[in-house]
């Protein structure tokens, strides 16, 4: 028995094997996809809390400017005369202790 091929028998088994070795790539690919992503995911989980960390300490920064700021102008008023003694110094107090408390935060 003689079995004849024709051309456009020849481009479907031609066609055939190139969607097999292209699903044969695929397989590889999504192989080495999955660790990587695992990785990825890993690594946006600890930029996340580092932000975290960074957000929380930019509010603790923000209080602590706000503390030095009112004891700057409670100063100046000291100096014009505008404001008692004890009041400037309770406020230079607080931003002292913000200041503190964001030094040992750091440590930790």
């Amino acid at each position: 028995m003689n079995t004849t091929i024709t051309l456009g028998d020849a481009g479907l088994i031609f066609i055939g094997l190139a969607v097999f070795v292209l699903l044969v790539y695929c397989i590889q690919f999504v192989r080495n996809l999955i660790p990587t992503v695992k990785n990825v995911n890993k690594i946006l989980e600890d930029a996340q809390v580092i932000s975290g960390i960074a957000a929380e300490n930019a509010k603790e920064v923000d209080k602590i400017i706000g503390d030095v700021s009112t004891s700057v102008d409670s100063i100046s008023n000291i100096i014009k005369g505008n404001q008692s003694v004890i009041a400037a110094l309770t406020s230079l107090i607080n931003a002292l202790g913000s200041l503190k408390n964001l030094l040992v935060r750091d440590k930790k």
